[in-house]
């Protein structure tokens, strides 16, 4: 049994994943969470690869730079992803033929 995932705010589930069964649901919760844990190592990798200057950045803005990739993640998956949840799911199913 696959345990419950929280997804961000802001995110919802396709209609027909709402509509399914409750282990439908928690496996595209699931592969949810795996998307938003790639597009949060992508974001990282592309902001470490942005040169920050030689200035001194306060703590402040060190603690926005930080939360930077995660809040980018999340607006990506609220806009829906880049369809790798999707793709995961239809892979995976044991009951296709």
């Amino acid at each position: 049994m696959i345990p419950p995932v929280d997804l961000p705010v802001g995110v919802t589930l396709p209609r027909e994943v709402r509509e399914g069964a409750v282990g439908a649901q928690q496996e595209y919760r699931t592969a949810l969470a795996f998307e938003r844990i790639l597009l949060g190592q992508l974001t990282k990798a592309m902001q470490s690869s942005i040169g920050g200057g030689e200035e001194a950045a306060s703590a402040a803005t060190e603690a926005y730079k930080n939360m930077l990739p995660d809040t980018m993640a999340d607006a990506l998956l609220a806009g829906g992803g880049i369809g790798l949840a999707s793709d995961l799911v239809r892979e995976l199913r044991t009951d296709r033929p």
